[in-house]
């Protein structure tokens, strides 16, 4: 028994051409022939199907293709060859493999038309959630008892206690890094002693609660998508809905709160181990002591620097938790969409926490507090 699909081209002594196919003709075999059919050239007059062992649609409809290229008359089928045969030879398709491309003044209006389609019904679908989220809020101060608290505090846990390791090594090199390359380009004017301006300042008021909430966008934001997305996908979310749970008081509201709670704690923390990271390379390099370095940084930081950051620390978290729960209960269909979803909500949340922060610069210098 042969192992796979085979044919032969034969002269016929009467004249004519005859192809021979032989071995099993399956959707498993024909795959090592199909270049070898599509190179086939001319006409032939008879198509042999007596040694061919075993045969399926595919096959069939490979022959049809076959006879439909190179004409020639069907010989030697099976009646099982037959049938399949006169089952697919009528679903046959003149359309051309590659789709036809069309010029660049018409593709780029129709995606740029798509894309603001797209954007639309983005935005409705953002406001139905919010709208979800007001109602859900609502309804549970209307009933306290059914608030998670408990769901609340796990996720405090998650969003802020689990992440004080990595915000306070990133912050630690955060402030080496101000501290050692602004020193830099001080010591050219002989002021480097304003180095302690130069971290209290913009870790208190900018980096602290900007690299903290990137990176809560990246490790919180990415969770709470694929938390909720993998729970839509196995339809536990529709679960919950069946027996009565609202998935917006179970999965969204405390994880928003969690966030909006936990962002200006890990924000400050953020700030102050920055500062002490500073300190340390400044006391290394610049000579400036550790305490001394703290002590002057209450007296070259206004408070209002402070507030600054404690002001924007839980709406960059609100941003975060509503990016990341959003695009989670965006999912559906398949696995694929975890990880799209997932990757949509980082994105969307460091751009508009970025957003966001150069309106609070503009508007706190605006109000005298720059």
């Amino acid at each position: 028994m042969s192992i796979g699909a085979e044919f032969s081209v034969e002269e016929r002594e009467e004249g004519g051409t005859r192809v021979v196919l032989s071995g099993p003709w399956l959707v498993s075999t024909i795959g090592a022939i199909d270049q070898d059919l599509r190179a086939l050239q001319g006409d032939y007059s008879t198509i042999d199907l007596t040694h061919i062992e075993e045969i399926d649609t595919v096959g069939a409809w490979t022959i049809c293709a076959l006879v439909r290229d190179h004409g020639g008359e069907i010989i030697g089928a099976s009646d099982r060859a037959q049938r399949l045969i006169n089952a697919v030879q009528g679903f046959t398709s003149q359309e051309p493999i590659q789709p036809e491309v069309l010029p660049i003044w018409q593709r780029v209006p129709a995606l740029v038309g798509k894309e603001v389609v797209g954007w639309a019904k983005g935005t409705l679908d953002v406001i139905g959630f919010l709208g979800q989220i007001v109602m859900a809020s609502g309804s549970l101060l209307l009933h306290p008892g059914r608030f998670r608290f408990r769901a609340l505090v796990r996720q405090m846990e998650l969003v802020g206690v689990s992440a004080l390791g990595i915000v306070g090594l990133m912050s630690f090199l955060i402030g080496i890094v101000i501290a050692q390359q602004g020193a830099v380009q001080l010591q050219q004017f002989g002021a480097e002693a304003l180095t302690v301006n130069l971290v209290g300042r913009i870790t208190l008021r900018e980096l602290g609660v900007l690299m903290t909430a990137i990176m809560v966008a990246g490790r919180s934001g990415s969770a709470f998508a694929a938390q909720i997305g993998t729970m839509k996908l196995t339809e536990e979310v529709d679960a919950m809905r069946t027996i009565g749970i609202s998935p917006v008081e179970a999965l969204v509201i405390p994880r928003i709160l969690a966030s909006v709670l936990m962002m200006p704690l890990l924000g400050f923390y953020s700030a102050v181990v920055a500062i002490i990271g500073g300190a340390v390379i400044a006391d290394l390099t610049l000579g400036i002591p550790f305490f001394t370095f703290l002590t002057r940084i209450k007296e070259v930081v206004p408070l209002y620097d402070l507030y600054v950051g404690m002001i924007k620390a839980p709406v960059f978290g609100l941003i975060v938790a509503l990016s990341g729960c959003y695009q989670g209960m965006q999912v559906q269909g398949n696995s694929e969409q975890v990880g799209l979803r997932t990757t949509m909500a980082v994105v969307q949340a460091i751009f508009a926490v970025i957003v966001l922060d150069a309106f609070f610069a503009v508007f706190f210098t605006e109000i005298g507090w720059g």
